[in-house]
């Protein structure tokens, strides 16, 4: 007796189905002028649509045809796992996240997921991210140039996360003066984050610090506010809302945030941005490492210990030491260096 399989074939064993793919799609803040092309081609040749339903109505328009499954807020692990059955059985999936999908999106859920599962790079389910701007990108252009130098992004939520690890990562960018954007800073039930967020920032930043509130960047109920950091606490913020922190160099002008990249420290600026005088075009600031580190030394040679350079330069005792234990070497003559723009 001859066997035949669902395909009709005789003889043979039914095939195995084809791998599929999990896409990781960034959106972008909400708007579809934001969202890249690969976005929208990623959703457009996937069979399946996975996503928070907040963001499943901002791409709803691409759709039609399409298997969409919606999951709640704090779902995330369910939704890695759907895209991975759905994969196995040979679909394309489309994973989605607003903003970019590996800064607070899906894509470490997900690899979480994979992992867990026996996932690898190998394996015949294919995986691919496609970047996104995040909020802290929409939230900036629309405020003006507020990270034009070193910041970096906090979130506030502390489901996932203790509020002692939060706090500490609070008060150490608060005193290293970056600028800071704040992720989730206030929900219904989670009012006093932000509160403590002020707390620890006020410890190392003037009060007139200035602070730009951008709720649902893009979208249709978007709301800009700008304040100072004394009275942050007492805006309108919620669960779609990123707090923007200046550093101590950013300024407010003209309904503009902007945080200076630093080029009054070598030009002269109302001298035609002529060089200053001890600085030298294409190199180092005089009081860059090498410059900082012969004035660490005459310092020392001044009779001044190294837990007096410490306080004086707010660094640890044991960095400096270690610093004034290594001989300083000089930049090759005529060396240049480029800056990048990010």
């Amino acid at each position: 007796m001859t066997s035949i399989d669902t395909a009709g074939a005789v003889g043979e064993a039914p095939a195995a189905a084809p791998a599929g793919k999990i896409m990781l799609v960034g959106i972008g803040p909400g708007s579809v002028e934001h969202m890249t092309q690969r976005a929208r081609a990623a959703i457009a040749e996937a069979d399946v649509v996975v996503g928070y339903v907040t963001y499943i109505k901002l791409v709803a328009d691409l759709l039609e045809g399409k298997e969409v499954v919606r999951k709640g807020m704090t779902e995330e692990l369910d939704r890695a796992v759907h895209a991975l059955e759905a994969a196995r059985a040979g679909k394309k999936v489309a994973l989605i996240s607003s903003g970019d999908a590996g800064v607070y999106g899906m894509a470490g859920p997900t690899y979480e997921v994979l992992f867990q599962a026996g996932w690898t790079p190998d394996d015949p389910v294919q995986l691919e991210i496609i970047p996104g701007a995040s909020a802290l990108n929409a939230c900036a252009a629309l405020v003006g140039a507020p990270l034009t130098h070193d910041f970096c992004a906090i979130s506030l939520s502390d489901l996932l996360t203790p509020w002692p690890v939060i706090a500490r990562r609070l008060d150490a960018v608060a005193y290293a003066d970056f600028v800071v954007a704040l992720y989730n800073p206030k929900s219904g039930r989670r009012t006093r984050q932000i509160v403590e967020a002020q707390r620890l920032f006020l410890r190392h930043r003037r009060p007139d610090t200035p602070v730009a509130v951008v709720k649902s960047a893009y979208r249709r109920r978007q709301h800009i506010e700008f304040t100072t950091l004394d009275k942050m606490a007492e805006c309108d913020i919620g669960m779609l809302s990123t707090v923007l922190i200046g550093n101590s160099a950013t300024f407010i002008s003209h309904g503009l945030m902007v945080t200076p990249r630093g080029y009054a420290n070598k030009y002269d600026v109302e001298q035609g941005f002529e060089t200053r005088e001890g600085e030298k075009a294409g190199r180092s600031l005089s009081t860059g490492l090498l410059g900082w580190l012969e004035t660490l030394q005459a310092q020392q040679a001044q009779g001044h210990t190294v837990a007096d350079l410490a306080r004086l330069h707010r660094l640890p005792v044991e960095y400096i030491a270690a610093t004034l234990a290594e001989p300083v070497e000089e930049a090759p003559a005529g060396e240049s260096v480029a800056e990048s723009e990010g």
